[in-house]
């Protein structure tokens, strides 16, 4: 790799470059940790105060957190830094603000919902994150347990991991202590956007620019995403990727049955996402043209799509039965 020393030569490399990636979703998501490690060291380089005043971990979360990025992805990041002074506070204030700006300009383009180091609520000192955390969950708006489940899939990028395990124990912890927390995420991803029609037809986009088309994040990854992640939740699992958690999962003896042909469904759904790469921009990367597909596909993916919403509807009675 040439030496890289500006957002713009990071895109350049990163366009140059990715297609070589693109044979499993491993390799894809190991190039899109690399481009951004490279982000931060040039925001870093960029910062007016060259010296880091006190450690810190850069964490992504989303489809990054979890390890299932598309050809395009958008933003979801934050910092966690050891300790609140003036100068630590204004440090990681603008670093964050610098990440996020470089990181448009490498090609990931800001996250509408602001879940970005830019965003105060995503840049703070380590004590004040176990405040906010603990905030969330004795709150009991919709934006809070969003938030605790963004939270939940955050992946250090660089620096300790320590106090993002940590971080996630005060959720398990707090969760058996009060079982009604696991009901709030559930009511969070109770409902979920039909894929296959009453007479067994999948449903296509019947209008605009992705008309013919499934929408993968919405009717296909979501449910397996939510369902696996509540689980993961209720037994106090560490694992980020969604494919880490159904293994660790299945270790138990409830939920073999439950989970027995899910692995394999979202491990031929990831491979299905990286057929997209004819994209210009974020979304294209999330729909698939059921015309594009051959008979035994569209029947492997009406499969996926009905164990995934099998899975879903399983999951959520499970926890409801345990309230």
């Amino acid at each position: 790799m040439f030496f890289l020393e500006t957002y713009e030569s990071i895109k350049v490399w990163k366009d140059a470059n990715i297609s070589s990636f693109l044979a499993d979703n491993v390799s894809l998501n190991t190039f899109h940790d690399q481009v951004m490690l490279k982000v931060l060291e040039v925001a870093k380089e960029n910062m007016e105060e060259r010296e880091v005043p006190c450690s810190f971990t850069w964490f992504i979360t989303g489809s990054g957190g979890r390890l299932e990025q598309g050809l395009i992805s958008d933003q979801d990041h934050g910092i966690i830094y050891e300790q609140s002074t003036p100068e630590n506070d204004l440090y990681f204030k603008v670093l964050g603000e610098e990440l996020s700006r470089g990181l448009d300009i490498a090609g990931y383009p800001y996250c509408t919902g602001y879940i970005m180091s830019s965003n105060p609520v995503w840049c703070k000192s380590y004590n004040d994150w176990k405040k906010q955390i603990s905030k969330w969950m004795e709150d009991e708006s919709w934006e809070s347990i969003r938030y605790l489940q963004i939270f939940y899939d955050a992946r250090v990028l660089y620096g300790k991991e320590d106090c993002i395990k940590q971080l996630k124990t005060d959720i398990h912890q707090y969760q058996k202590e009060h079982p009604l927390l696991l009901g709030r995420f559930m009511a969070n991803v109770k409902h979920v956007k039909n894929a296959i029609g009453p007479m067994g037809q999948i449903l296509v986009e019947q209008h605009g620019k992705y008309q013919g088309s499934i929408n993968l994040k919405y009717v296909a990854f979501l449910p397996y995403v939510n369902s696996i992640r509540l689980l993961s939740i209720k037994e106090g699992l560490c694992e980020t990727a969604t494919l880490e958690r159904m293994k660790e999962l299945q270790k138990i003896a409830e939920y073999e049955g439950l989970l027995k042909s899910s692995y394999g469904n979202f491990s031929a759904l990831m491979n299905y996402r990286l057929t997209l790469l004819h994209v210009n921009e974020y979304d294209d990367t999330h729909y698939l043209n059921v015309k594009d597909l051959t008979r035994e596909q569209r029947k492997e993916i009406k499969g996926i799509l009905k164990g995934g919403k099998k899975l879903h509807d399983a999951v959520i009675e499970l926890v409801s039965d345990n309230e």
